[in-house]
């Protein structure tokens, strides 16, 4: 019984957009965090004089809210996934539930 369920939400097309546009989501919310994360590594690496620069007369250097901004894109990112997974990603899933079932 089990496994002629998962067949069929398998062979949904609704699933399929969902895998779909889940999987595209969380690459690119991905790609933007580790783009962002390796570039701050490969400025500290190759030019730090960039991130040593003071900000007025304080003592804080530019690299100190460049880094706290990149904590902060983490919580961003992280929000946008599931803002959208709680939006579109659940709807789709209750649909592909609810044609699952008429279909018994």
């Amino acid at each position: 019984m089990e496994s002629s369920i998962y067949k069929r939400v398998g062979k949904s097309s609704q699933f399929r957009q969902l895998v779909s546009r889940r999987t595209k989501l969380s690459w690119t919310l991905s790609a933007i965090m580790l783009g962002s994360y390796y570039s701050f590594i490969l400025i500290i690496a190759f030019f730090p004089q960039i991130f040593s620069i003071s900000i007025g007369n304080s003592a804080i250097t530019v690299g100190i809210p460049v880094g706290i901004g990149i904590i902060f894109l983490a919580f961003i990112l992280t929000g946008i996934y599931v803002n959208v997974a709680n939006k579109e990603f659940d709807d789709l899933s209750a649909q592909i539930k609810s044609q699952v079932e008429s279909e018994e």
